[in-house]
């Protein structure tokens, strides 16, 4: 243990010694189950901090999926598959859209706006 370590285990002790954690909401109740358990211990830090920065598993596979419909776009020669795979973009860029807006993060922000607008030209 370096010294840091025992200075806040010490003062952590002390608070608890003078009634410092008696308070506090949640006091006596279960801990909620840790959503990281599933994860290796080495790599749980790594999650938690992407985690706190906003990273979304389910919005990181939905531009991954965009991004594979798009590439598949550009091949397309076929009218009616372009059709199809342009639905399917329009579909996953709303669900998207609307994950975004579950987190409050603006879509209608100018960097959206220019993200949509450069989609929109690749696309027609």
């Amino acid at each position: 243990m370096d010294i840091f370590w025992q200075i806040a285990n010490e003062k952590i002790k002390r608070a608890y010694e003078d009634g410092e954690f008696d308070h506090l909401p949640g006091k006596g109740k279960p801990l909620k189950a840790d959503e990281l358990a599933y994860v290796p211990e080495e790599l749980r830090m790594a999650f938690r901090i992407m985690k706190n920065a906003g990273y979304s598993v389910e919005e990181d596979r939905l531009k991954q999926e965009m991004m594979t419909i798009n590439q598949l776009l550009a091949q397309c020669t076929d009218e009616g598959e372009r059709q199809q795979l342009t639905e399917q973009f329009s579909e996953k860029l709303l669900k998207y859209q609307r994950l975004l807006s579950k987190r409050r993060i603006p879509t209608n922000s100018s960097v959206f706006k220019n993200y949509q607008e450069k989609i929109e030209r690749k696309l027609l």
